[in-house]
Formats: C-alpha cells, sequence, structure tokens
C-alpha cells in the first residue's frame, strides 16, 4: 500500500526522504538548526526541491554548514562561493551566510545555544497544527512575524516571515503534517 503523504510531496525520491524522515522532526542541535538556517535562506523566492538538489553540493561549499569557520570567510572565500555553480550564486544570499554565522554565534554566547534561544518561542514544544486541506497551512503567523522581527532586530539577512515559518517547519517547532499524512500524529 501506498503511504500518504503530504500534499507538497513530489514523485521525487529525495523529496519523499526529506518529507518522511526530516521536516517536522524536532530538531534541537545547533549545527542542524544553522545548516537548515542557510538553506531556508537561500530558499527564499525558488521551491524547496531546487535547495535539496543542491543541498550535498551547499554541504560541500560551506564547509559542512560549520557556522564558526564561515563566520570567518575571508573575501577570497566569498569569491569561491560566487563562482560555485553547484549552489545557488546570489550575493546577497552568500553575504547573508557569513553574517547570519556571525549573528549565530553571538545568540549562542547569549543564550547557551541557537536552540536554546529559538525553542523558547514554543516553550520547547512543538506546535501541533490539525490542518486537513493544503488551504489550510499557513505561509506565515504571527508567531513567525514574532521570530522574523526579532532576528532582524539582531541583523540577521533573509529572514522574512515566510522563510521563518518555513523555517519553523523544516526544525519541527510546528508540526503542519495534515491529517491525512501518514506522519501525522495521531
Amino acid at each position: 500500500m501506498m503511504k500518504q503523504r503530504c500534499f507538497w510531496v513530489t514523485d521525487s525520491e529525495l523529496y519523499k526522504k526529506y518529507h518522511d524522515e526530516e521536516w517536522g522532526t524536532p530538531v534541537y542541535d545547533d549545527n542542524t538548526l544553522f545548516e537548515f538556517l542557510i538553506l531556508e535562506t537561500f530558499q527564499a523566492g525558488l521551491s524547496w526541491i531546487t535547495i535539496l538538489n543542491k543541498r550535498e553540493n551547499f554541504r560541500v561549499a560551506f564547509d559542512d554548514f560549520n557556522y564558526n569557520k564561515i563566520a570567518n570567510y575571508s573575501e577570497d572565500k566569498y569569491n569561491s562561493l560566487l563562482k560555485d555553480a553547484g549552489i545557488i550564486r546570489n550575493k546577497l544570499k552568500i553575504k547573508s551566510a557569513i553574517t547570519n554565522a556571525q549573528l549565530f554565534l553571538e545568540v549562542q554566547k547569549e543564550f547557551g545555544t541557537f536552540s536554546n534561544f529559538i525553542w523558547a518561542y514554543v516553550n520547547n514544544t512543538p506546535i501541533v497544527n490539525k490542518f486537513e486541506k493544503r488551504e489550510e497551512v499557513p505561509a506565515t503567523t504571527p508567531l513567525s512575524d514574532k521570530i522574523s522581527k526579532d532576528l532582524k532586530k539582531r541583523g540577521f539577512k533573509f529572514v522574512g516571515s515566510t522563510v521563518i515559518y518555513a523555517y519553523m517547519q523544516a526544525v519541527g517547532m510546528v508540526n503542519d503534517h495534515t491529517t491525512d499524512c501518514f506522519k501525522y500524529p495521531n
């Protein structure tokens, strides 16, 4: 019998694997939280499958998403990223990855971990929504607005409310698996 998945999952095996194993699963590890922050910011204006298809290229280009290294990227490294056909070669998004890595470290200093900071918004407990149809799943919420505003105030880039809501879904802060999906928590 075929598994019933969320409406957005295509026939792509990569998409199915991402949906089944990652999307909506709570992430508390700072390395993974940073990886998704980078991927979601690069996704802005593009399809998620584009990012998934380039994920391993991003991993190589951005030193396994090591925010300590990325925070210290030189102009030479920035220029080499601009020439890397394996990633999204957007000047502002590449600059934002470096800036966001630096700010990620500042948040860690202030809160101990980025996880402590971001998960406090949901009292360390995923919000489980009960959406039945595609039309019910929002692109933003008042909470994603609030987090976006806070991150922007701290200097983070490409963290609009839509990006942040997608981030919250990806790292499991909200579980938006639709009620007909086999991943919906019963």
